[in-house]
């Protein structure tokens, strides 16, 4: 491990590294119960989705690992599997979850032939400096939104769009005390208190009655079968039609610039990119998710993408692959240990997400406010990540405004030509979609 991954030469240890992975996984973990609701909700099989998700995250996690030899997690990603599931089956669409499946995997197969170019990693490198760094400030934002609202100390309101939560319910009240105690845990300078802190939090839940315990509770399980949901794909018919372009180019425009966006927040805050901005091996790290993808469509869930939860895993130290391989082991675990994995309430994983988004806001004092052409763009793509919602469309105001500030103050010099090209295809894309 030592050689493989070099961990002398990232300044890390095995007991780091594993104890990375570890916090990453029990931060995500919640998707093992969210994304089979979801999708059963679009009429999947949810026991074959749960194993699908996890088997999912398996592969494109271990592909992260020991091919990028990162400490990135990949899962099936909140966002895509709502416009699967609401979209493209529920809503104006109306189409089967086979279409919706069918989708994901060619979706899959284009992001497999864009990396293996390194299309994606062009698209990476074209991120001028201070939009990577704002990128990351703008991701522990929406982390922290996450966090906050899965805890419902913020909730949906039809007037104000958001608004303060019940503070007196016993999610926002275990969430607040989790807060406290993985707060203090740090000031302590404990050795991984965010892990420390969910474990803590999730035993002080059973008595609130916030974690569930089931009375048929048994620690082992064998894991659902996937029979229900693998392979499940429309013919050709199909595939070939204008609502298949449409899902297809939807599922690319969300999830490439979702995991871009991750990579470049997690990795900026981590100190891996190099002294040009650019993340190297990126083309390896962004073909990690494509594998996913195209696995996980094959198993039956929706597109496997990146996950901003292993911001959480690198506030941890978490600096090389052994860290994502660790999470991948404990995604293999949960399909044997399903019942204790996923009894962590979201309540008890709130105040890791809220800290982790505090760690990657130290990254806005290396942002120049001074010039104009740099700080609104930076600004713009830090507030519009959790105003709408999406990593995807922080990214879009960012870069665009960028590439408009630049150009009309006679600064289109300093602006990359895969800055124009995106910047006319994001603009192309609000008029024509």
């Amino acid at each position: 491990m030592e050689n493989f991954f070099n961990l002398k030469g990232n300044n890390t240890n095995v007991k780091t590294e594993v104890l990375a992975g570890i916090t990453t996984f029990m931060t995500m973990a919640y998707i093992l119960v969210v994304n089979p609701i979801i999708l059963g909700d679009a009429g999947m099989e949810s026991g074959g989705v749960f194993t699908a998700t996890a088997l999912a995250a398996v592969i494109a996690t271990a592909v992260m690992a020991l091919y990028a030899k990162y400490p990135f997690a990949l899962a099936p990603g909140m966002g895509l599997n709502a416009f699967f599931a609401y979209t493209i089956v529920l809503g104006p669409m109306g189409k089967s979850w086979q279409f919706a499946l069918t989708a994901v995997l060619i979706e899959g197969i284009i992001f497999i032939l864009l990396s293996a170019v390194r299309a994606r990693e062009a698209i990476f490198n074209a991120i001028p400096a201070n939009l990577k760094k704002a990128v990351s400030v703008g991701i522990g934002l929406f982390i922290a939104f996450l966090g906050l609202s899965g805890a419902d100390i913020i909730v949906l309101n039809e007037d104000t769009i958001v608004a303060l939560g019940d503070l007196k319910s016993a999610a926002s009240i275990l969430a607040i005390i989790g807060l406290i105690i993985t707060g203090i845990l740090l000031v302590k300078n404990v050795k991984g208190a965010l892990l420390i802190g969910i474990i803590i939090t999730t035993l002080i839940g059973i008595p609130m009655g916030v974690t569930m315990v089931p009375e048929d509770f048994s620690i082992i399980s064998l894991p659902p079968s996937l029979e229900d949901v693998a392979f499940k794909f429309v013919g050709f018919d199909e595939v070939l039609s204008f609502d298949m372009l449409v899902a297809v180019v939807t599922f690319l425009f969300v999830d490439i610039f979702d995991t871009v966006g991750t990579l470049v927040g997690v990795s900026s805050k981590a100190g891996m990119l190099d002294k040009e901005g650019k993340l190297p091996r990126a083309s390896k790290a962004l073909m990690a998710d494509a594998v996913g993808t195209v696995a996980g469509a094959c198993l039956g869930t929706s597109t496997t993408t990146t996950f901003v939860e292993s911001a959480s895993g690198v506030a941890e130290g978490g600096r090389t692959g052994l860290t994502s391989l660790t999470t991948a082991g404990m995604f293999a675990l949960a399909l044997l240990f399903a019942p204790v994995f996923t009894m962590v309430p979201s309540a008890a994983t709130a105040p890791t997400l809220v800290l982790v988004g505090l760690f990657m806001m130290s990254s806005i004092k290396d942002i120049d406010f001074d010039d104009y052409t740099e700080a609104i763009p930076a600004f713009l793509t830090i507030v519009m990540m959790p105003f709408a919602y999406s990593i995807a469309e922080g990214i879009v105001f960012g870069m665009v405004s960028y590439v408009v500030l630049k150009l009309l103050s006679g600064k289109g010099k300093e602006v990359s030509t895969v800055m124009y090209v995106l910047s006319l295809l994001f603009i192309a894309r609000v008029i024509l979609m």
